[in-house]
C-alpha cells in the first residue's frame, strides 16, 4: 500500500502522526465516553395510569423530578398501559392506587430505563406521603412495585449480551467489506454483491447460535432474529464496501469512523436512545449499529413491534451501498472500476509472451514498444551468420 506521507521528509511524517494519530485517539474515547457519562431521561415515553387527584399527583411528581426528561401519556386503566409496554410505545408506567404506586417495566426494551422508572416510583411514593403530611391528611404507609412485563431471558437477566455483542457485530461487518472489496477485490460487482449478501447471512446465522443457542440471550423469533443480524451485517458491509468502491481506501477509513467510532457509541444499546444527549440517540437510530439494535430487541422480545422504522433503516443503508458497489465499478467514476482494468500477473506474462513472439518474428520491437525488460532479449543477425540469435543487453 502506498504511504500517503511518502511526499514529506521523515522528519516532517514524524510530526504529522505525533498530532494526528493522538487526536484520532482523543476523539474515540471522547465519541464513546461523552454520551454515557452523560445519561439522563430526555422525552422518555412513559404512562400514567389512574384517574383522579393520585395521578395528577404523579405528573407534577414528574414534571419536578426531571423537567423535560418524561413524555407522559395517560391511560384509563392498567391493561391498556400493559399493550403500550409490549407495542413499544412506552418504555413503562406508573398505576396510581389508593395502596401505593406500581411500576410497569419492561427490562427487554432496557435494563437502564427500567432501573430509572424503579427509582422515580420510589420518589413518587415519597412526594404522595409529603404531601398528605403537609395537608394534614391521614395517610396509609404508601408502597411501591415493581412489576417486569417484558422480561429479560433468564439466562441473561441483567441484559449484557447485546450490548456486548453490537460491537464485534460492527467490527465484523467493516472487515467482511474490506476482505471482500479491497483484500479480496472481487469483480464484478455482481460478484462482490454475492459474497456480501452470502457472508452477512451465515454470519448472522453463527452470531445468533453463540448469542441464543449458547448464551440464551435472544430467546423468541428465532428466524426474524437471525434475519436481523444478517441485515446489520449487511447494512454496515454494503455500505463500507460502497465507499471503497467509490473512493478506494480511503472508503474504508470513512466506514470505519462512521459505524464504530460514530454509530457504536450513538447506538443506545447499553442504554436506550432516549436516555443519551440530543442529537446523539437520534442519529444512533439512524445509522446501522442503532437501528440494528433496536430492531434485535424487537423481535427477540417484543414480537416484531416496533419494528418498522428500525427495519426501513437498515434497507435503506443496504440499497445506498449495493447501489455504490456498482456505481464504483463502472469508470470513470469509482475506484473500483480503475482497478478493475489493470492486468494482473497472469495477463502481464502472456503480454509479454506475445512481445517476445513478435520480436522474434519481425525483428522489430512491438508497438507500442515493449519494456526495458523485454528489449534486453531482442533477436539481432550475426555477421556471420544468417539465422538470428538473442543477444542479452544488445539494443540494436
Amino acid at each position: 500500500m502506498r504511504n500517503p506521507l511518502a511526499a514529506h521528509p521523515p522528519w516532517r511524517q514524524l510530526t504529522i502522526i505525533s498530532v494526528l494519530l493522538p487526536l484520532m485517539i482523543v476523539l474515540a474515547v471522547l465519541a464513546f465516553a461523552w454520551p454515557t457519562a452523560r445519561i439522563a431521561p430526555r422525552e422518555l415515553p412513559v404512562g400514567i395510569v389512574g384517574p383522579g387527584p393520585g395521578s395528577q399527583q404523579a405528573l407534577s411528581g414528574l414534571n419536578r423530578t426531571d423537567p423535560g426528561g418524561f413524555a407522559v401519556r395517560l391511560y384509563a386503566d392498567e391493561a391498556s398501559a400493559r399493550g403500550a409496554i409490549e407495542d413499544r410505545v412506552i418504555y413503562g408506567a406508573f398505576v396510581v392506587g389508593a395502596d401505593g404506586i406500581t411500576v410497569l417495566e419492561a427490562s427487554a426494551a432496557s435494563p437502564a430505563v427500567a432501573q430509572l422508572l424503579s427509582t422515580v416510583g420510589q420518589q413518587l411514593t415519597r412526594n404522595v406521603a409529603a404531601h398528605a403530611a403537609a395537608s394534614g391528611t391521614p395517610q396509609q404507609p404508601v408502597q411501591v412495585r415493581d412489576v417486569d412485563v417484558v422480561a429479560l431471558s433468564a439466562s441473561d437477566p441483567r441484559g449484557l449480551v447485546l450490548p456486548s455483542a453490537l460491537l464485534p457485530v460492527t467490527i465484523c461487518g467493516v472487515i467482511m467489506a474490506s476482505a471482500i472489496a479491497l483484500v479480496l477485490a472481487f469483480r464484478p460487482a455482481w460478484r462482490q454483491i454475492m459474497a456480501l449478501i452470502v457472508v452477512s447471512a451465515t454470519a448472522g446465522l453463527g452470531a445468533y447460535l453463540i448469542a441464543q443457542g449458547f448464551l440464551g440471550a435472544l430467546p423468541h423469533g428465532a428466524v426474524a432474529t437471525w434475519a436481523t443480524l444478517s441485515l446489520i451485517l449487511l447494512a454496515i458491509g454494503a455500505t463500507t464496501a460502497g465507499l471503497i468502491a467509490l473512493i478506494g481506501a480511503a472508503g474504508l477509513g470513512l466506514g470505519i469512523l462512521l459505524m464504530i467510532f460514530i454509530g457504536n457509541p450513538f447506538s443506545g444499546a447499553t442504554s436506550a436512545p432516549e436516555l443519551l444527549p440530543a442529537p446523539v440517540g437520534t442519529i444512533g437510530q439512524w445509522l446501522p449499529p442503532g437501528a440494528g439494535a433496536s430492531l434485535l430487541r424487537s423481535t427477540a422480545y417484543f414480537n416484531g413491534h416496533g419494528a418498522s422504522g428500525h427495519l426501513t433503516v437498515l434497507i435503506v443503508w443496504i440499497v445506498l451501498g449495493l447501489a455504490a458497489i456498482a456505481v464504483g465499478h463502472h469508470a470513470p467514476i469509482g475506484f473500483a472500476a480503475r482497478r478493475a482494468w489493470k492486468p494482473g500477473p497472469a495477463q502481464r506474462k502472456l503480454f509479454g509472451q506475445i512481445i517476445v513472439r513478435h520480436m522474434w518474428a519481425t525483428g522489430e520491437p512491438s508497438k507500442p514498444s515493449p519494456s526495458a525488460g523485454c528489449r534486453k532479449f531482442r533477436p539481432t543477425t550475426s555477421s556471420n551468420s544468417s539465422k538470428s540469435t538473442t543477444t542479452l543487453g544488445s539494443k540494436e
